[in-house]
């Protein structure tokens, strides 16, 4: 996306780095950078404003849930595989013993029989 004017950060990189400028994962130079952009650039701005309603709705609906720690350590490795450019597969998580419920085994069933008949 670009607005076709031109801008000191162009807005593919903005949108690249958006949740980083969201989430304040970056320095504080980029995020002065950012925001400069912001001020001058509408689809950005408005961009920028739904993905923080998405953010805050989300952590309103689901941000009192207790995360695995394995699981995110997994969800950040895919993010950076993704931003690394490499090919993910489509089935390349496995869910671990520690974030999947046990298993437990079916009890086996014995086929009901009919008592047998007693000599009366």
């Amino acid at each position: 996306m670009s607005c076709g004017e031109p801008h000191e950060t162009d807005c593919s990189e903005i949108l690249d780095h958006l949740y980083e400028f969201l989430d304040r994962e970056m320095p504080d130079s980029d995020c002065a950078k950012f925001e400069h952009h912001f001020e001058e650039c509408s689809p950005c701005l408005e961009k920028y404003g739904l993905e923080q309603a998405v953010k805050k709705l989300v952590k309103r609906c689901c941000g009192q849930d207790d995360v695995p720690g394995d699981l995110r350590a997994k969800v950040m490795g895919r993010i950076d595989v993704i931003r690394s450019g490499q090919a993910v597969p489509d089935q390349d998580v496995a869910v671990s013993e520690t974030t999947a419920p046990p298993r437990t085994a079916p009890a086996p069933q014995t086929p009901r029989t009919a008592p047998a008949p007693q000599d009366s």
